[in-house]
């Protein structure tokens, strides 16, 4: 399962979310469609964070930015 996921939601919820779930992040960016691209750590909170949001999920391929460094940390 993938730890990836790409979220029609903005960061700071996305952030929020994983936090109250206790959910820790690999890496984090926003899309150029706008969105969140999320990686968490492991398969597992990548998992229940697709169940808290499985109506955000953006499925299919998305257009994200060439380079992103994140400011971190989450």
């Amino acid at each position: 399962m993938s730890r990836a996921l790409n979220l029609s939601l903005p960061e700071e919820q996305v952030v929020a979310t994983c936090l109250k779930h206790g959910v820790s992040i690999s890496a984090i960016e926003p899309l150029q469609s706008g969105g969140t691209h999320l990686v968490c750590t492991t398969s597992e909170g990548a998992e229940e964070i697709r169940l808290e949001f499985e109506n955000h999920i953006i499925d299919g391929v998305v257009k994200r930015f060439p380079f992103f460094r994140a400011g971190g940390p989450w």
